[in-house]
C-alpha cells in the first residue's frame, strides 16, 4: 500500500528544526502540490533552497517561512507557510493533491500526502476555536497553543471504516456518486461519535445499501492523509440470503455482487481498498 516504502521509514515525530538547502519543500498552492518529473516520469519535490529562491517576499503564516514536517528515508522534509505562487522553473508544476496515487512514485506520494495531512491542520488552526485568540506552535511537540485562554490543539485523525461485504463467494462493489473519482470501490464512511468501529460498518452498510451484516471482523489499517483519515479495514458477512440492494443515490451512483473471478478491479498496490478487493479476489480474505 501507499505507507509501505520501499526503503527506511517514516519518523514522525515532531522537531523544532531550521532547515538546509538540501531538504526537502512541500510548496502548496489550494489544492495543490509544486512537484517535477524526472526523465522516467517519476514525482519529486524542491529542495528549500530552490523554493527559498521562487516563493521569496510571500506573507508568511508563521515567523518562519519553513516548518519541519517529518523525516522519511533520512530526508528531512519542511512544510512552506506562504501564499505560494508561481514556479520560476518551468521543470515544476503544481498538481491536485487528490491525485497522489502513482504506484512508481508510492514513497514520494505517501511524502506528500502525509505534508499535506499536516499542512491542512496548521492551516485550520491559526486561530483557537474556544475564544478566537491567534494560536502559537509548541516548541517540544506537534501542538499549536493558545496563549489567552491555554487551548491545546492536538492534530486531528478521523477514522474512517473501508467495508468488504461478502456473500459467499460474491463481494460488493460500489461506484461513489457525484465525484470523479470513477472506479469500483467497497463501501466506506466515517465512524461516527459514541459508536464502536463495528457499529460504524453495519450502520453505514444499512444506510447505503439496506442490508444487514454479521461476522464483522478487522483486516488493517492505512493512513490516507488527503483526507486526513486513518482508513480501518473490515470483512463482514451478509446477514441472511437477501442480496437486495436499497441504494442511496446521495452516496452512490452503482452497487453490484461480484464473484471472485468477475471482479473488475486491479489493485495498483496503493490502497487499502484495493488490497482487500485482491485478497477477496486469492481468498485470503479474514473468515
Amino acid at each position: 500500500m501507499l505507507q509501505d516504502l520501499s526503503f527506511g521509514t517514516l519518523d514522525n515525530q515532531y522537531k523544532y528544526q531550521l532547515p538546509g538547502e538540501d531538504d526537502i519543500a512541500v510548496c502548496i498552492r489550494g489544492g495543490e502540490i509544486l512537484v517535477r518529473r524526472d526523465e522516467n516520469g517519476l514525482l519529486h519535490l524542491p529542495t528549500v533552497g530552490e523554493a527559498s529562491l521562487w516563493l521569496a517576499g510571500w506573507q508568511l503564516w508563521f515567523d518562519e517561512p519553513f516548518r519541519y514536517a517529518f523525516t522519511m528515508q533520512e530526508k528531512r522534509y519542511f512544510l512552506y507557510f506562504g501564499a505560494a505562487g508561481d514556479c520560476a522553473d518551468e521543470r515544476y508544476a503544481y498538481i491536485p493533491a487528490a491525485k497522489l496515487r502513482e504506484p512508481a512514485s508510492r514513497d514520494a506520494c505517501h511524502a506528500m500526502m502525509t505534508a499535506w495531512h499536516i499542512y491542512c491542520w496548521y492551516r485550520n488552526n491559526r486561530f483557537c476555536g474556544r475564544c478566537g485568540a491567534p494560536t502559537k506552535h509548541d516548541d517540544k511537540e506537534r501542538m499549536m497553543r493558545c496563549a489567552a485562554c491555554g487551548n491545546m490543539i492536538f492534530p486531528r485523525i478521523a477514522p474512517a471504516a473501508i467495508i468488504g461485504v461478502t456473500h459467499g463467494d460474491k463481494l460488493l462493489l460500489s461506484k461513489y456518486a457525484n465525484r470523479n473519482y470513477t472506479r469500483y470501490g467497497m463501501l466506506a464512511g466515517f465512524i461516527e461519535i459514541g459508536e464502536t468501529a463495528e457499529e460504524g460498518v453495519a450502520r453505514e452498510v444499512m444506510e447505503e445499501v439496506g442490508l444487514k451484516v454479521k461476522n464483522i471482523r478487522y483486516y488493517k489499517s492505512q493512513p490516507w492523509g488527503i483526507a486526513g483519515n486513518l482508513s480501518v479495514g473490515y470483512y463482514c458477512d451478509l446477514d441472511g440470503d437477501d442480496e437486495t440492494i436499497t441504494l442511496d443515490k446521495n452516496e452512490l451512483s452503482m452497487a453490484e455482487w461480484f464473484s471472485r473471478d468477475e471482479i473488475p478491479y486491479e489493485d495498483e498496490g496503493i490502497s487499502l481498498t484495493g488490497e482487500m478487493i485482491r485478497m477477496f479476489q486469492q481468498g485470503k480474505e479474514p473468515r
